[in-house]
């Protein structure tokens, strides 16, 4: 029986990596699939891995209707045995609705692949109706870091490299951005809610006010 399955994580623990291999393992085996993915990094209509690999694909829209789509390809003719759904936490409700519907009247797998929560830990709308109706949710193993070397939890969104909480759910910028703009930071749960970076642990270590007494005392434990 054919199967929705949303694979979830933070960024940086390889979801679209994963996105890109399942597509190959299936065509490898002869099955026919559709990519979709939404607000990738590397531009509209493309699906893209951090390790540098990427292909093509469907730009999810606001008014794409997925039942629709594929049925009109299937009618022309087309034969559709699998769907890949990168980014899946910008689709809509209901759109995830018409996935499922997929799945259970035309016996097409879908699988989808995107983060649980924003920047300020609130689940997403896609991702929320996919834990809704998913008949498997799939936490990914590959474990991504926050700067102290915990398990990373949690996504947050920088600007110059400090944690900001406010601001639009969507905004694209990757792990990578300059320090001059929108970017993400994958953090341990203790380290998101103090809203330490690593730029900002960076500073905290270089300055002179981290040590826990006064000049008096330094000098005191100098002649000591």
């Amino acid at each position: 029986m054919a199967e929705l399955v949303f694979f979830s994580g933070t960024m940086d623990c390889g979801k679209s990596t994963l996105a890109l291999q399942m597509d190959h393992n299936h065509a490898a085996r002869g099955r026919q699939g559709i990519i979709f993915t939404r607000n990738d990094r590397a531009g509209a209509a493309t699906l893209s891995s951090r390790l540098g690999l990427a292909t093509g694909a469907v730009e999810v829209t606001d008014d794409l209707d997925f039942h629709s789509h594929v049925v009109q390809l299937l009618s022309g003719g087309g034969r559709v045995d699998y769907l890949i759904c990168d980014e899946a936490q910008f689709f809509a409700a209901q759109q995830v609705d018409q996935l499922a519907r997929l799945v259970d009247e035309l016996d097409i797998d879908v699988y989808t692949f995107g983060i649980t929560t924003d920047f300020r830990t609130r689940l997403f709308p896609g991702s929320q109706r996919l834990i809704e109706l998913a008949d498997r949710v799939e936490v990914l193993q590959v474990e991504a870091l926050c700067w102290c070397g915990s398990r990373a939890t949690h996504n947050a969104r920088t600007v110059g490299g400090v944690m900001v909480v406010e601001g639009a759910q969507v905004v694209v910028g990757d792990v990578a951005a300059s320090s001059d703009e929108v970017g993400y930071e994958v953090l341990c749960r203790r380290h998101h809610r103090r809203r330490m970076t690593a730029a900002g642990a960076r500073a905290a270590a270089l300055s002179p006010d981290v040590l826990p007494f006064e000049s008096g005392d330094r000098d005191a434990a100098a002649v000591n």
